[in-house]
């Protein structure tokens, strides 16, 4: 018997767990059950694991509005709505294939953002030594650092692919979501020269070997052209994705804290991840959810979505398709 994204049975590895009903069905309707990403066994258990998802519901490094700390949950409920077996266009069901556990969200005490950063490396730490790939719900675009940092201890420096509005690359001294990646340079945790920026749309200083592609120049080469120069850029090395979700429009996605005009169409990107099935990611997250300012929660719906297709990108690319 085949068993469905969104159905449970005692004993089905991967799947959360629920007592049937009278009539013997294991279904339960997205507005149903325990909020899990996908619908996703919850376990701090990583053996054998092959994706872990966790949430980091912090947003004190937000430079204007703050809400992000809502994106881990706004997510998981949104998840909800595609925990439907086959995914289009794939054509299958992705835990078929892989092994995927929701692990919650990094604890830390109020007023204690030093140890929340402590905290969530030492989180992703424990998955990776494990050997499983990080799917991360942000959060502001800070916490990338702490997954970022966990992934160049196991792997080395890493090469980076960003999604976003803005290059997070400000040179100071403080660190914020609008510095994580000067501070990941500096770090060593990424290699600029093979880290690569697409959609921006706001001025940042160009002082390093990251290659960015802004807004304009998507507009001329198309979704086509940045698939190819990422590929170029990356390689067959470790690969880090970060999805900031003010990358795309806002007239999709409205509930960000620093939206900005003329962003990528869903199916810009869409079509991007689904043609990465043989691009070495190991880990990836995303970020800057932010529901209050999206009374329709599409934002988180177009969030989980983007989360779903890399997903089954990584099955597809286990499978050989």
């Amino acid at each position: 018997m085949k068993i469905q994204s969104n159905q449970s049975i005692f004993g089905h590895e991967g799947v959360f767990q629920t007592v049937p009903g009278p009539d013997g069905t294991h279904v339960e309707m997205p507005y149903s059950g325990i909020r899990t990403f996908l619908r996703r066994r919850p376990s701090l258990d990583f053996t054998g694991v092959d994706l872990v998802v966790y949430g980091i519901p912090f947003d004190l490094a937000t430079s204007g509005r703050s809400g992000a700390r809502f994106g881990p949950s706004a997510l998981r409920e949104a998840s909800t709505q595609l925990a439907w077996g086959e995914v289009w266009p794939w054509g299958f069901d992705p835990f078929d294939r892989l092994s995927v556990v929701d692990a919650g969200d990094v604890p830390f005490r109020r007023g204690q953002p030093q140890k929340m950063l402590e905290n969530a490396v030492e989180f992703a730490r424990r998955i990776v030594e494990e050997g499983a790939g990080t799917v991360m719900l942000g959060g502001d675009h800070s916490t990338t650092f702490t997954a970022l940092k966990a992934h160049a201890e196991r792997h080395g420096k890493l090469a980076y692919v960003q999604f976003d509005a803005h290059r997070d690359t400000q040179a100071s001294k403080e660190f914020d979501h609008g510095t994580f990646v000067h501070h990941a340079m500096c770090d060593g945790l990424i290699d600029p020269a093979h880290a690569i920026q697409i959609g921006i749309r706001t001025h940042y200083d160009h002082t390093d070997s990251i290659t960015v592609l802004y807004r304009d120049w998507l507009h001329e080469h198309g979704w086509q052209g940045a698939l190819a120069r990422l590929r170029e850029v990356v390689g067959d090395r470790p690969t880090y994705l970060s999805i900031d979700i003010d990358c795309l429009d806002p007239a999709f996605a409205p509930g960000t804290g620093t939206p900005v005009v003329d962003g990528l169409a869903p199916h810009e990107i869409l079509s991007i991840l689904r043609r990465t099935t043989d691009v070495n990611f190991v880990g990836m997250d995303l970020v800057e959810v932010a529901p209050p300012y999206d009374p329709t929660g599409v934002t988180a719906l177009l969030g989980a979505s983007l989360i779903l297709e890399y997903i089954c990108a990584r099955a597809a690319g286990r499978q050989g398709v």
